[in-house]
Parts: C-alpha cells; sequence; structure tokens
C-alpha cells in the first residue's frame, strides 16, 4: 500500500509533471517511499527511492520523465523495509514490464519463494513486485496479457489494487479485488488510480470497477472484463461533481489545523444529511428489535463507536457492544446470529481489520450497517446500507472532523432511539466553534508548558472516557509522546505510582461527573502531577485544578463531544512545537489495508 496512479496518452509528452502531481494529491495517505515509471520508445524509465514525493523528484529528475504512458506509487512499508529496492513501481525479470500496487498480497512470501524457484529475477521484498511476477509467470507460459492476468488474480491473496503495462504495448491493464480502484477519461488521455482525489483535477468523467474486474486502458477508451470468464462488461462512467477544494490547506499552516476548525461546517452537513436520509429510520428499527447491539471498529472509529455505546445507553436504554474489530472475530462472531446487528465504523471504508469483521459476521448472519466517510467504498458497498459521514476529504492523517462526524452520528442515532427531537442537535456546529475560539490561546500556552514531557495521562469517565482515549491517541500519534489513556477511577490501581512533581494528567470531565472527577484530581496533584481539566465552567473544578480549560454550558452527550477539540488542538501545537509535521506522523498510513 499506499497509492498509486496510471496515465495513458495518445502522444508523447513529458508526463513526470502529471505523475508528480498525481502523487502529491495521494501523500494524505501517509507514505515512506515515491516512484514513477514512464515508457518511451519502448523502453520503461524507472526511477524510484524513499522520501517525500518532492524530494525524490528533485533527486531523480522525475519532471523530465517523457513516454505515453507513465505509472506513479506511494509506498507505506508492510513486505519489505523502506528502501530503495522496495519503493514501486517494480519490472518483471527482463525489464520489460513495469507495475505497481496498493494493498497487501499476504501469500507474498510463498510467492516469491516460487518465482525464484521458476528462475526469474526477484529484486525485492515487496509484494507489488511479486504482482508483476505472478502475471509475467503466465506471459511466459504463452497466455495472453488479459488471460495471464486472469489466472495471475487467482493466484494473488490477499485484497489489492493493481496496474501494469508492457514496453512493447500502448496500453496499460489494471485490476482490483478488495481495495479502490478508479478510471477517468479525459480529452486524449485515460487514467486509473486507487484514489478519486489524483484524477479529479485531470477529469470529471470515471468509471468505478468492482472486485473481480480488469480494465484495459488505451488513450481514447477503456474496457472492462471479468476475470471470471473474460468477457466484456457495459460499466458506464458517471460524472463527479465533488469540488478539490477541500485539499487546499486555505491559509492554515497544516491541513490539521484546518480540518479542525471544519468541524463545525461537516457537522452541519451531516446532520442535514442525516436528516433526509432514508436510511435513518430502517437502521433504528433494526437496531431496536436486535438481541445484540454491536459497534465495531479500530483506532479512532472504536473510540467514537465506544462514545456511542454510552450515548445510546444513558439516552434511550440501549445497551451496545463497543469492540475492536480483530477482537470481535475471536469473541464475538462465533456466538452472533440474524437476530444480532454490527454497526461497522471506518472513516476510510476500506480498513481491512474491519472488513474481516464484517466477513466474519456476515458469514453468521448478522444484519451489517456501515458507517464511513467514502462513499463507493468497499465497506458502503459490502453492507446492507452504509451512512455517510459528509465529512470530505481529511488529508491530514490524524482523524478529527471523520472523528466527531461519527460521534454525531452515533448521537443521532441515539436521538432516534429515544424518540427525542434530533432539532435539538443543530446547536452541536456552533457550540463547537465556540469551543475552539474559547480555547484555543489557553491550550497553545498549556501546550508550551508541558512539552518538555514524554509521558503523560489522559483520563475520563462515561462518554469523556472514549474521548481521554481518543485524545491520548492524538497525543502519541503526532507527538510520539507516550500518553496512556485511562478511565479515571482506574488510575489509582497502579498507574498512580508513575505521578513525580509536575507530570501531566489530563481529565476530561462531564457536568456530572465533578465529585467524582474532583478526587481524582486531588489523588495525584498531592502527589506533585499539573493537572488540566477540560470541561464546562464550574468553581469547584477550578478550585481543585490547577488548569480550567472551560467547554461552554450543555448536556453530558455534548459535552463529551466537545471535549475532544481542546485534546485535538494540544496535540498538534505540541507536534509543530517539537518541529514535527503533524500532517504525516512517522509509521502511520491513513487508510490501513492490512492485516
Amino acid at each position: 500500500m499506499c497509492g498509486i496512479f496510471g496515465y495513458v496518452t495518445d502522444k508523447e509528452e513529458a508526463l513526470g509533471p502529471i505523475l508528480i502531481a498525481a502523487a502529491e494529491r495521494l501523500t494524505y495517505r501517509g507514505y515512506d517511499s515515491v516512484g514513477a515509471a514512464t515508457i518511451h520508445h519502448g523502453k520503461i524509465d524507472l526511477r524510484k527511492d524513499t522520501g517525500k514525493v518532492g524530494e525524490v523528484a528533485a533527486k531523480y529528475n522525475i519532471a523530465e520523465m517523457r513516454g505515453q504512458r507513465g505509472i506513479t506509487q506511494l509506498r507505506w512499508a508492510t513486505f519489505g523495509e523502506p528502501s530503495q529496492v522496495n519503493s514501486q513501481p517494480h519490472l518483471d525479470s527482463d525489464g520489460d514490464m513495469v507495475g505497481a500496487h496498493n494493498g497487501n498480497v499476504v501469500n507474498n512470501v510463498e510467492l516469491r519463494e516460487q518465482f525464484m524457484a521458476e528462475g526469474m529475477t526477484v529484486r525485492s521484498q515487496n509484494d507489488g513486485e511479486t504482482c508483476v511476477h505472478a502475471v509475467e509467470r503466465y506471459i511466459n507460459k504463452g497466455y495472453q496479457f488479459i488471460d495471464a492476468i486472469r489466472l495471475a488474480y487467482g493466484d494473488l491473496q490477499g485484497d489489492y489494487t493493481f496496474v501494469i503495462g508492457r514496453a512493447d504495448d500502448d496500453k496499460l491493464y489494471a485490476f482490483k479485488k478488495g481495495s479502490g480502484m478508479v478510471v477517468g477519461l479525459g480529452e486524449g488521455f485515460t487514467c486509473v488510480s486507487s484514489d478519486l482525489p489524483s484524477i479529479l483535477p485531470l477529469t470529471r468523467n470515471v468509471i468505478r470497477p468492482q472486485d473481480g474486474e480488469i480494465v484495459t486502458l488505451w488513450a481514447d477508451r477503456v474496457e472492462v472484463r471479468s476475470v471470471k470468464d473474460g468477457k466484456l462488461i457495459d460499466r458506464q462512467p458517471e460524472l463527479v461533481t465533488e469540488t478539490m477544494d477541500a485539499v487546499q490547506k486555505g491559509g492554515y499552516p497544516h491541513f490539521m489545523l484546518k480540518e479542525i476548525h471544519e468541524q463545525a461546517q461537516v457537522a452541519r452537513e451531516l446532520l442535514h444529511l442525516l436528516d433526509g436520509s432514508p436510511d435513518v429510520a430502517p437502521l433504528v428499527e433494526k437496531m431496536k428489535k436486535a438481541r445484540h447491539l454491536y459497534l465495531i471498529g479500530c483506532g479512532t472509529s472504536y473510540h467514537a463507536a465506544s462514545v456511542g455505546a454510552v450515548y445510546f445507553a444513558q439516552l434511550a436504554g440501549r445497551a451496545a457492544i463497543p469492540v475492536l474489530a480483530p477482537q470481535f472475530i475471536a469473541q464475538y462472531a462465533p456466538a452472533v446470529g440474524h437476530e444480532d446487528v454490527g454497526i461497522f465504523v471506518s472513516q476510510s471504508g476500506e480498513t481491512k481489520d474491519v472488513l474481516n469483521a464484517l466477513e466474519a459476521a456476515e458469514k453468521h448472519g448478522m444484519a451489517c450497517f456501515g458507517l464511513a466517510n467514502v462513499v463507493g467504498s468497499t465497506l458502503t458497498k459490502a453492507t446492507s446500507f452504509c451512512l455517510p459521514l459528509c465529512c470530505g476529504y481529511e488529508i491530514s492523517v490524524p482523524a478529527t472532523k471523520t472523528f466527531t462526524n461519527q460521534v454525531v452520528t452515533f448521537l443521532y442515532l441515539a436521538y432516534r432511539l429515544a424518540g427525542k427531537d434530533t432539532a435539538e442537535l443543530a446547536r452541536i456546529p456552533d457550540l463547537m466553534d465556540q469551543t475552539l475560539d474559547m480555547v484555543g490561546p489557553q491550550i497553545e500556552a498549556i501546550a508550551k508548558d508541558i512539552n518538555t514531557w514524554n509521558d503523560m495521562y489522559c483520563l475520563g469517565y462515561g462518554a469523556t472516557y472514549p474521548i481521554a482515549l481518543e485524545g491520548a491517541l492524538k497525543l502519541k500519534e503526532i507527538t510520539y509522546a507516550h500518553c496512556e489513556g485511562m478511565l479515571s477511577t482506574e488510575f489509582k490501581h497502579g498507574p498512580l505510582s508513575a505521578v513525580s512533581q509536575g507530570y501531566p494528567i489530563l481529565f476530561a470531565a462531564g457536568p456530572e461527573d465533578v465529585p467524582l472527577i474532583i478526587s481524582g484530581i486531588n489523588e495525584v496533584k498531592v502527589r506533585g502531577a499539573r493537572t488540566i481539566v477540560i470541561a464546562q465552567e464550574d468553581p469547584r473544578l477550578r478550585a481543585n485544578g490547577d488548569d480550567l480549560v472551560a467547554l461552554p454550558p450543555t448536556d453530558p452527550q455534548v459535552n463529551a463531544l466537545l471535549a475532544v477539540l481542546p485534546l485535538q488542538l494540544l496535540s498538534y501545537h505540541m507536534s509543530v512545537m517539537r518541529g514535527f509535521d503533524p500532517d504525516f506522523p512517522r509509521n502511520l498510513s491513513k487508510t490501513l489495508t492490512v492485516d
């Protein structure tokens, strides 16, 4: 993984700038290496290395690359360490085919051993090269290219999208299995990508191939064929209306800060969408009648699901079980059935762990529904229906607006379950803007005060417990400091021993939990801790804590949602103060399409 783009034109031209621009539009996914290949006068020109797009492009003069066909790829290491040889694209043994993939070929090691035993030249440990050799294997046996791809598809286990071209051919070929792929049709060119943003500035006429389909791209047309039998598939193009405004920083120094400030607007748009959605009422009825209700996600999405479970219980008296997707498979999937309901949560809709859990649940007959930000993603197609998050593109790797819209969705569903008037939720966007205005300068000052610490805790209770988990995750993701999120009442059961003079401890406190939080504040404060409380104004908290980051007054459920905003800002400012890029933290990817 992480992103691919292929381009076919009807004339020899400077493809380097096109490939560089496409690669830059894929960078939001997180990556460790970049490469580009062009086919020019029957020869393949391949240039790649670890590093950022601009660095690699300058080092290898990618802008000067010419040809009629080109491929670029951004890689996030899974098979093989980040290195020049493991970077993509990859060549076949003789250097007359080149290809790149997005995703994960899980039988990579076994296939590499087979290819070497068959006499192929295997240069890397990367599964992108394995995809190339999988096609090469059948070309060597005399198969036509489409048939070679069909057979290779059967050999490659996992979830991936792959694009490949030959030096003596005027086409590119692409196929997909469980990972995203979009084809673009323009004047005098066609293109293919793992992701829509890399295509939109070039054309808005797109085709969305399905799993088990092969696309052949000429400069003036495309063909879609079935992997199963090779027959042509009539798939008509559609016009995409989305804008690319959201991928511009809009005057903010980083995408993360821009996206933090976009949260009120996307929440407003989401609430409008939910009000008019025909899918909400059927989902609510399914949830009401469910024997057991599961909320399944990973990372940030799991934290949102955990907030949702508290909302369902507090507002509607409906028990829900939030569970990490891989653990669902072991702990719950064997016991579920058609009387149970699962809501599968993924920002990208491509999270492999979530898709694995979905597959396990479906095998046992559970009713499965989705919540995702990317319409047309695998999750949106694999569930009975999927509620969209309505966030637009989130460029920064740390999730901000996708998290808050997940929480807003669960709060909306809790209101519907409880028979409450969802018009009351229209106040949330204004409260979010008000919160950011109120806490901004104070949070920046606190960040400066505690930035020397590389160890801290973030504590919460009830609906703010998963908010504390999310705040701790943000701090870990982009400051590289260790911050552990924990239920506040659990802190005395061991972690209290970590407290020393000045040790930072963050508290997210709901208005109904003030006495309990005051107890927690004092048990650490008397041992020297610096206590930072995020809560609505309360003289008791102000008297007991070292700092009170005041939120606008509201009910406990909305209070929990607002409490995450200062934690997002704190992680952002500490990251920048440490000299890190909060948009692209090391070792992380936006979309995790691997197990």
